[in-house]
């Protein structure tokens, strides 16, 4: 599944500044979530389990920021809707997808 991901300016700039709101976060760049989205290993949740408005959930890797990103994703428009650093059991769940190879940081 191809994801036409993209970022209104506001959207984008909101996980820009993931930090300044969760102290220890990182701060996302739009562009790694291109990158997440378009990984040929990535988990793609459709429906998001934990989304109320059936909202799409992707999990990738981006070579660009050397993690994994979490994507929420507008199953309508297919507009950038959240993005975070992967941890807990969607960092499992990819890390286990992969065979536990190491580049999934």
């Amino acid at each position: 599944m191809t994801i036409g991901l993209w970022w209104e300016e506001a959207g984008g700039e909101y996980i820009r500044t993931r930090s300044a709101r969760y102290p220890g976060a990182s701060d996302i760049e739009p562009a790694w979530t291109l990158e997440a989205a378009a990984d040929p290993r990535r988990i793609t949740r459709d429906p998001d389990p934990k989304s109320h408005g059936g909202d799409i959930r992707v999990i990738g890797y981006s070579p660009e920021a050397g993690f994994v990103i979490t994507v929420i994703i507008d199953r309508v428009d297919h507009s950038g809707i959240n993005a975070w650093k992967t941890n807990g059991a969607d960092l499992r769940a990819y890390r286990a997808a992969l065979g536990g190879e190491d580049d999934a940081s």
